[in-house]
């Protein structure tokens, strides 16, 4: 995928994302204050969260797709998983400030002090359900599209505020019914939901960053496309490695010693064009020729 296209869509998506927050935010507050609900109240700052973190979403992907400069020839893609990182964090953070006040409201155990919120509010919280896991959806399909970290942790970051989100529903509904300690009960819940999602963002970022190599199938479709390249008699090194949402590949192919070096390179130049063909997100080929020798076959 081209980059212009590339910047074109990740900005379109985080955009809606900023649009969607906003509004859902304000929607939230002021049915937290009028419906007296402190679960909403928090609920609309877990959305406004998203606001920030949409912002650092398309701060990471411009920076990441820069071209490569004399400082940084291989590129800016990891700048992208530093994003992902960063949103990473928040999310843990704000699901821990949600698990912490909750713990505090059950351990205080004064239960009969905490308001009942009205019905406003229960609504409030359907909305943001269904519209938060519409932008999930949304966010989570141009991620994939995309390939992007970033805006996969955005989309994840959606979903975050979908499970906040059952969770004031489900204290709101409880409350309502009289089981006032219902709500931070599922705020805990919603709690342990949230670092989950932010520990597996945060673990393929970091795996991203540390060059970790492709998975086994991957290698294997390389492997099957390398050997069946004319002039190729062997394979002696296949080494992958993940950049950003990038592949760096290194091959040592085996070909006939009593060919020229003309027309090996051709047979290096072959391997290396037809790999990037198949394959857009391999960036960067590196083919080395050994003589080939009868014990490599």
């Amino acid at each position: 995928m081209e980059e212009k296209t590339f910047m074109r869509e990740a900005t379109k998506v985080s955009m809606v994302s900023i649009v969607g927050n906003l509004v859902l935010s304000l929607l939230k507050l002021l049915a937290g204050i009028f419906a007296s609900s402190g679960a909403m109240i928090s609920d609309a700052v877990h959305s406004a969260s998203d606001v920030f973190s949409s912002i650092i979403v398309i701060i990471g992907v411009r920076i990441s797709s820069k071209e490569s400069d004399r400082e940084h020839p291989y590129g800016h893609e990891r700048l992208e998983c530093v994003a992902a990182i960063v949103l990473a964090t928040i999310l843990a953070g704000t699901g821990i400030g949600i698990g912490y006040t909750a713990v505090q409201k059950i351990i205080g155990g004064k239960y009969e002090e905490l308001a009942v919120p009205g019905m406003l509010a229960l609504i409030a919280a359907g909305v943001s359900i269904v519209s938060k896991e519409a932008m999930f959806w949304y966010t989570r399909w141009y991620a994939k599209r995309l390939d992007s970290p970033a805006i996969m942790a955005d989309a994840w970051h959606h979903r975050s505020d979908a499970l906040s989100s059952i969770g004031a529903l489900i204290g709101i509904g409880g409350a309502m019914l009289g089981y006032r300690i219902m709500e931070p009960i599922a705020s805990v819940v919603i709690c342990i939901f949230i670092c989950k999602a932010a520990y597996d963002i945060f673990k393929d970022a970091v795996d991203k960053m540390v060059d970790k190599s492709c998975d086994e199938e991957f290698e294997n479709e390389l492997r099957e496309i390398i050997l069946k390249q004319e002039g190729v008699r062997g394979l002696d090194l296949l080494q992958t490695r993940m950049f950003g949402n990038k592949i760096y590949v290194d091959i040592e192919i085996a070909a006939d010693g009593d060919k020229t070096l003309k027309e090996t390179h051709g047979i290096a130049e072959n391997v290396h064009n037809k790999l990037e063909e198949m394959y857009p997100k391999i960036k960067h080929i590196m083919v080395h020729v050994n003589p080939f020798e009868e014990k490599n076959g």
